[in-house]
């Protein structure tokens, strides 16, 4: 019933890459992998995270109405239910023991519903255009907006101001579609190697040494330092939490329980982890053998698996991972060799198998 809409591509260069977030993964390697390129080229990158003001909460009724209609091509009775949908929608607040009045909301698309995210999509698809005219490289996640350009240390600030036009125009735009950018919340992040990064005298633009990107922790030479750090710190937490109760479990509950809290803390992106150093990979695995309730791939193991399942290339044609063939042998022999003799192809996308994201 609904035309081919480009806000379902995972490819950078359609109208709008909103990316599911089964695929988190997959946008961090591209991102991962593209900064590493330019690094390798002497070029250095920076990385521009938006922050939206109550971005849900603002999104005009008639705009997206009209937007939908001109954009995706929805008229007749599929309209008449989106605008049943957002019209006329009422809220109030419970604060025990009593409740406000009723107010009747005429902006804004209801939060944690399965709607919310893509409308909201929809409502900003003009923004990809505007961002693409700008010549920049850009990524869209819901209200997510993430910005980059590579650029030689000699073109810092010719690179940062026209950064900054393109902040404006941006701005402009959603000011004119009722929506806020809150710049004091928006990140800079400049990656790339030592020696490039020390060329530059920035005086310009404040920047972050590390800054969070759909729950994930850049650094500025991309050694996820932070990120281990934050695992570390979280899931050892959570294991301490589950040692109070330990007692009151089975093996099979207790099992469950850590898998849910901790290993998918673990997993979560974890084939970026790949190229880190094997110290950063020993205090992951020092997470995994608190865990002792529980038999599991080893943290090279899991990494390797993310990295050459059958499934996850066979759902992601456009992964762009850089791994030469004598690379994918050397990762491909041990793993391959481990499963060959416990696993077969139907239990490699069993639940038990799969590794979180």
């Amino acid at each position: 019933m609904f035309p081919q809409s480009p806000i379902l591509s995972t490819s950078p260069s359609s109208p709008a890459s909103f990316i599911p977030l089964s695929r988190n993964p997959l946008f961090h390697h591209c991102l991962r992998n593209r900064h590493w390129i330019k690094k390798n080229s002497q070029k250095v990158s920076c990385l521009c995270l938006l922050d939206h003001s109550a971005a849900f909460d603002t999104i005009d009724h008639d705009i997206l109405i009209t937007r939908l209609s001109s954009w995706f091509g929805i008229h007749g009775s599929v309209l008449s239910w989106f605008k049943s949908y957002l019209s006329s929608r009422c809220c109030r607040v419970k604060c025990e023991p009593g409740l406000s009045s009723w107010y009747t909301s005429f902006c804004g698309v209801p939060q944690g519903s399965v709607l919310g995210p893509l409308l909201f999509v929809m409502y900003t698809t003009p923004l990809s255009t505007l961002i693409s005219s700008c010549s920049l490289n850009y990524r869209l996640y819901a209200d997510d907006t993430q910005l980059f350009l590579s650029f030689f240390p000699t073109h810092f600030d010719s690179s940062i101001d026209h950064i900054h036009n393109a902040l404006d125009r941006v701005s402009c735009w959603m000011t004119a579609n009722l929506l806020t950018l809150n710049s004091s919340k928006t990140e800079f992040l400049l990656t790339g190697l030592s020696k490039q990064l020390a060329k530059i005298n920035n005086f310009s633009l404040t920047t972050t040494h590390s800054a969070r990107n759909l729950g994930f922790i850049f650094d500025e030479r991309l050694t996820f330092s932070d990120q281990i750090s934050s695992v570390f710190k979280s899931c050892y937490y959570h294991i301490r939490q589950l040692r109070c109760i330990r007692s009151y479990l089975d093996t099979k509950r207790a099992s469950t329980i850590a898998a849910s809290i901790v290993h998918s803390k673990l997993d979560y992106c974890n084939s970026l982890y790949h190229y880190v150093p094997k110290s950063q990979i020993t205090r992951l695995q020092q997470i995994q053998y608190s865990l002792a309730a529980t038999q599991r791939l080893k943290i090279t193991e899991r990494i390797e698996y993310k990295l050459l399942s059958p499934t996850k290339f066979s759902q992601r044609p456009n992964l762009d991972i850089c791994i030469t063939s004598s690379q994918f042998s050397l990762l491909a022999a041990p793993a391959l060799h481990l499963w060959s003799h416990s696993l077969s192809i139907h239990s490699l996308v069993h639940p038990h198998h799969l590794l979180y994201e």
